[in-house]
Parts: structure tokens; sequence; C-alpha cells
């Protein structure tokens, strides 16, 4: 993974559940990863290896989806000819409701 976050920056971020009571539209996702047509959005960290937030596989809006993202896997992820996921160094925290990509349901 290209720009992995350090454990200080995971730390950060809510715990699992945490966010459970915010509606959608006001989830905070404060990491973006990548990789080609691929995103994922993460609002929350159980601390070991579970995220949570949204997905977007190759630009798939239709079945996109807020769900559980394994970092360990997110991490050994490479596609020909040896992409590795990147975190998005530009990426500042804001509601779900103001990326466009995410779909809150509303």
């Amino acid at each position: 993974m290209w720009n992995q976050p350090t454990q200080n920056q995971l730390a950060q971020l809510p715990k699992l559940g945490e966010t459970e009571s915010v509606p959608l539209k006001d989830k905070v996702l404060h990491m973006h990863f990548f990789l080609g047509g691929c995103d994922w959005w993460i609002a929350e960290y159980d601390g070991e290896d579970l995220l949570w937030g949204f997905a977007m596989l190759n630009g798939d809006r239709d079945n996109a989806e807020w769900g559980y993202i394994s970092f360990k896997e997110l991490k050994e992820l490479v596609a020909p000819p040896g992409l590795e996921v990147e975190r998005d160094l530009h990426w500042r925290p804001r509601k779900a409701s103001e990326i466009k990509e995410v779909k809150t349901y509303d």
C-alpha cells in the first residue's frame, strides 16, 4: 500500500459502531483509498483490522455500498502491473453528503 496511515492516524478514527446513530449523509469520511477506478472512504475503524465505510469498485455506483472492509486485504491488494492501493494524501474529512460518489439513500 502506498502512503499507509500510521497507527496514530488510525487511532484517531472513530471506533467501530461509534457513529451508528449518525445518519449516513452526516457520517464523516476520514480517509480515502483508491486504486484505478476503485475507491474506499473510511468512517470507522475497530483498532485491529476492520474498517467501515463506503466502497465503490470499478466506478460502479449502482452496486457501491456501505459496509466492512478488511484493512489487511486492502493493504495486500495488487492490480497488474503491480499497482497498489493508495491513501489520498490530499483528502480532508467531510460528510458523506458532500461526496457525489457516495450514496446516502436520502
